[in-house]
């Protein structure tokens, strides 16, 4: 079996890569990435480690990609997940987000191809997103049981991202329509867990260990600055054994679209990070209160995984300290890693 994963040195598309390649030992796992992202480079030497190629180019060239071998399988990785960078550089974001998902597609018609695509939890409306917590300024603690499903609203605006996530998704139900070629979408919520080189606006998690471990300053943005905002983690290791499971059963299930998260048992606020990161680390830092955010920016998200597990009888096996301790230990053991948060 040959199986390319676009985004290939990206953090979920190398930790998938490398998964894959233990797992599946008669497959041949390759690479596309043209490594401009932060820890690209040091990705594309992991990969290297595991004797799996990486083919240097973006996305968006059509010409080059379509000169690629042929693949049983395309996992697409491949993003600007910013939700900032959307406004910053909408042309990049479309081109990497919708034209490359496109230009896949191109080549999944022209070989046969199945495709794996990596959708997003911001495909959904902000404004519904937001009218969960009743509230913007959230002073107290959120207790509120409503799980994001499947059928939550997607019909407003979610950021020019949300938006490349959505009409890919689309794409390929157009494109695949009417062959009998094989796509499973994953609408993942945050992913963390080690060799993230996060940022404020994604992969904090990561991040906010960093800054922890290495006593610098950090923010509470938006909501009033009280650190009470609300995500569901993630492991990248639980990524990658549902990815490899949905791979296995490809020929059974198939044509479907997930909402893949930690769920409400690894659903965390910023404050209470901090307070976990402070008992990892044993360091405590200054976190300043930044009142406003972005328009894009929610204040609560927590996943429903209850189609993957009836699919799949699959939900998260690491839960969040064993997340935060992995990240931890990766940061502490890795000086050349921690000068990358500096």
């Amino acid at each position: 079996m040959k199986i390319l994963i676009t985004g290939g040195c990206g953090f979920v598309g190398s930790n998938i890569a490398i998964y894959l390649k233990k797992k599946l030992r008669n497959a041949q796992i390759s690479s596309l990435d043209n490594l401009v992202r932060k820890g690209s480079r040091l990705n594309k030497y992991r990969l290297k480690n595991y004797k799996i190629k990486n083919y240097k180019f973006s996305i968006e060239k059509y010409d080059k990609f379509k000169k690629l071998p042929k693949f049983n399988l395309i996992i697409d990785c491949c993003a600007e997940p910013a939700i900032e960078a959307s406004k910053k550089e909408p042309d990049r974001v479309f081109n990497t987000n919708l034209v490359g998902t496109f230009n896949i597609l191109k080549k999944c018609l022209k070989d046969k191809t199945n495709i794996i695509f990596l959708s997003s939890s911001r495909v959904y409306a902000i404004d519904k997103l937001r009218n969960l917590t009743k509230s913007i300024k959230i002073i107290k603690p959120l207790k509120i049981n409503k799980k994001i499903d499947e059928k939550f609203s997607i019909e407003s605006a979610s950021s020019l991202y949300g938006f490349t996530k959505l009409a890919s998704e689309k794409l390929i139900k157009e494109i695949f329509f009417g062959t009998n070629l094989k796509y499973i979408i994953n609408r993942f919520g945050v992913i963390a867990g080690p060799w993230q080189f996060g940022k404020q606006d994604q992969g904090f998690v990561s991040l906010w260990i960093a800054k922890h471990l290495l006593r610098k300053k950090l923010s509470y943005i938006g909501f009033g600055g009280y650190g009470n905002q609300v995500r569901d983690v993630l492991h990248i290791d639980d990524v990658c054994n549902i990815v490899h499971i949905q791979i296995q059963k490809l020929d059974k299930i198939n044509n479907e679209t997930f909402n893949i998260g930690g769920g409400p048992r690894n659903s965390i606020s910023l404050k209470n990070l901090t307070k976990k990161c402070q008992i990892l680390t044993k360091n405590k830092i200054n976190i300043k209160k930044i009142a406003y955010t972005s328009i894009f920016d929610i204040p609560y998200y927590v996943t429903d995984n209850k189609k993957i597990f009836k699919y799949y009888k699959w939900s998260p096996s690491k839960n969040i300290n064993d997340i935060l301790s992995d990240i931890y230990f990766w940061l502490k053991n890795n000086k050349k890693i921690r000068n990358y948060f500096k």
